[in-house]
């Protein structure tokens, strides 16, 4: 009788890949892609004030925020994999819940999907550090963002052509995208990540480790990067869509503007070369500062809606570059036994951009018209350029003259 063995891959679970990483985003890009045009636009109809769609994003940030920083006190009683599967399935529930289209259930979609987003986001950056090697970090971010780049590419302009054609269209693909994201995660058997160490503390209150990650200079300023990135994409992401309205331009502009920005992440290989030929400082400091100036003249040009419009989205190609390079500061400097807990900090920057952004541009729009948010942006962006001054010079140099995170030199606190 022939000895009937078990398949290797079913007994033993292949060690995920950066290949692996890569296609669990571009099913979440898809998922948030076809919405993020989508939402902007639901919203204004539905509540049909600028300013008060800045409070709903405000408070909505708020909750987001607080989930992000619960999720590893909530990771230490739930396996990781079923936090990860529950934020996932938010996705889900909000797409569906959208569809039944009024104020409420629009606002409340945003906010599950809101959930999602960090939730999802502190697991799978959790995964990555427990995975992938510091070395392939950097290739890592730029597949991933690659292999995303369908999503976004096509998704926010599919996204408002589908919501014109059939209003529920937009949220039944994003459903099916998420489900196809969940199924790929448990295919995946990722489980609870590695166990570094068995610890026998009490578990740590969620806000016990923020003294520890504002003591860290690299990571601060790494997280900061994050947060002004985020702030511009906010900028253009909601306000862009609102004032093609107001301006004249139609309701299509705003996705089909974001769609075209989207598309470079397909060079995103090119600029991890440009980057590594050059130092991660540099190619930070370019970004924020080219970004910023385009910004500016948005603002400045808001007269001649097509050439603001022109500007922002020229902008938002260096904010891609920002994507690739900003947040390599914070992940080559995070240490192994803190790894959930890092990354739940750090993935707060998309929740404080997300309550400083519509918070800021809720004040602007007392005293200013819609333009002054992209001034208010375009002050962000500077200020990240300056932050970005002190980041070491030699960062993010490969072979011989890299510089490992033990060796780099610190920030030094003025600078942070």
């Amino acid at each position: 009788m022939h000895e009937r063995r078990i398949p290797e891959w079913l007994r033993h679970a292949p060690a995920p890949s950066v290949r692996g990483f890569a296609l669990l985003a571009g099913a979440e890009a898809v998922a948030r892609g076809i919405l993020i045009s989508v939402f902007p636009l639901q919203m204004y109809n539905a509540l049909q004030d600028a300013a008060v769609v800045s409070k709903v994003y405000f408070l909505i940030g708020i909750l987001s925020l607080f989930t992000g920083l619960l999720v590893p006190f909530l990771s230490r009683y739930i396996p990781r994999r079923w936090v990860y599967v529950t934020g996932a399935s938010c996705f889900v529930i909000g797409a569906l819940l959208a569809i039944e289209g009024s104020p409420a259930a629009i606002v409340l979609a945003l906010l599950l999907t809101s959930i999602a987003t960090v939730t999802t986001f502190v697991c799978f950056n959790a995964y990555v550090l427990d995975y992938i090697a510091k070395i392939e970090l950097g290739r890592c971010e730029t597949s991933r963002m690659f292999y995303s780049a369908m999503g976004w590419t096509l998704g926010p302009a599919l996204g408002v052509i589908l919501l014109r054609w059939w209003a529920p269209a937009p949220f039944l693909v994003a459903a099916t995208a998420s489900g196809v994201m969940i199924f790929m995660f448990l295919v995946m058997r990722l489980g609870n990540g590695r166990l570094i160490t068995k610890s026998r503390a009490a578990p740590t209150n969620p806000l016990g480790y923020l003294p520890r990650f504002g003591a860290q200079p690299r990571l601060l300023a790494g997280w900061l990067f994050a947060v002004i990135r985020s702030c511009g994409w906010w900028v253009y992401v909601v306000y862009l869509p609102i004032f093609a309205i107001e301006s004249g331009l139609g309701d299509q502009l705003g996705g089909i503007a974001l769609s075209i920005s989207n598309g470079a992440l397909f060079v995103t290989p090119f600029m991890l070369r440009w980057m590594q030929r050059r130092s991660i400082r540099h190619a930070v400091r370019a970004g924020f500062m080219v970004s910023g100036l385009l910004f500016a003249a948005a603002a400045l040009l808001s007269g001649f809606p097509w050439i603001a419009v022109l500007c922002l989205m020229f902008g938002s190609f260096f904010l891609i570059l920002l994507d690739v390079s900003a947040g390599l500061p914070f992940l080559l400097a995070v240490k192994p036994s803190e790894r959930t807990e890092m990354s739940a900090v750090y993935s707060s920057y998309r929740d404080v951009s997300g309550i400083l952004t519509p918070g800021v541009a809720w004040l602007v729009l007392l005293v200013a018209p819609l333009s002054g948010i992209f001034a208010a942006g375009s002050a962000a962006l500077f200020c990240g350029w300056l932050l970005a001054n002190g980041l070491p010079a030699r960062l993010g140099k490969t072979g011989k003259q890299r510089v490992t995170p033990e060796q780099a030199p610190v920030l030094e606190p003025q600078q942070v």
